[in-house]
């Protein structure tokens, strides 16, 4: 589920009244803990942390118009997902994760390759996603992306 919203604010105001207390607090989560360079706004109908074209000019492989995406945020229909291209893209990351997570929830941990679900809102382990978003800055990320994503030629 992607959202039309043209803004960060608009997608916030729309949400379903469940959701916006822990939308909320991911995004000041987010915000608070984000390393300088990466930009907020709305990507691929969710709520984006990316590198903008001005540090990166290359953009994103897939599509170049747009700017190279890092983190990603979402209400969906039966869970709030966190999306994180370096839990992708780095293996000691994701392994460094998975071994945290029990450490903040009692939950299990639901997760893809880079989608974190949350289905019980009152325990998203916001401390533990702060420090995974403290963990890679944006020439980190570059370097990872390039690494693991753009073709050599």
């Amino acid at each position: 589920m992607t959202s039309a919203a043209k803004t960060v604010e608009e997608y916030m105001n729309n949400l379903p009244e469940d959701r916006k207390k822990p939308m909320e607090l991911l995004r000041n989560t987010l915000l608070k803990n984000i390393p300088n360079g990466f930009e907020e706004g709305m990507n691929y109908g969710m709520i984006g942390y990316y590198v903008p074209h001005a540090i990166y000019p290359k953009g994103y492989h897939c599509k170049p118009a747009d700017p190279l995406p890092f983190i990603t945020f979402a209400s969906q229909k039966n869970s709030i997902n966190f999306y994180h291209m370096g839990i992708y893209a780095n293996k000691a990351l994701y392994d460094w994760f998975v071994a945290e997570y029990p450490k903040h929830s009692t939950r299990k941990l639901d997760m893809g390759k880079n989608c974190i679900r949350f289905n019980k809102f009152d325990e998203i382990p916001f401390e533990l996603l702060g420090e995974l978003v403290t963990k890679i800055s944006v020439q980190d990320w570059i370097a990872t992306y390039e690494a693991a994503f753009v073709k050599k030629k």
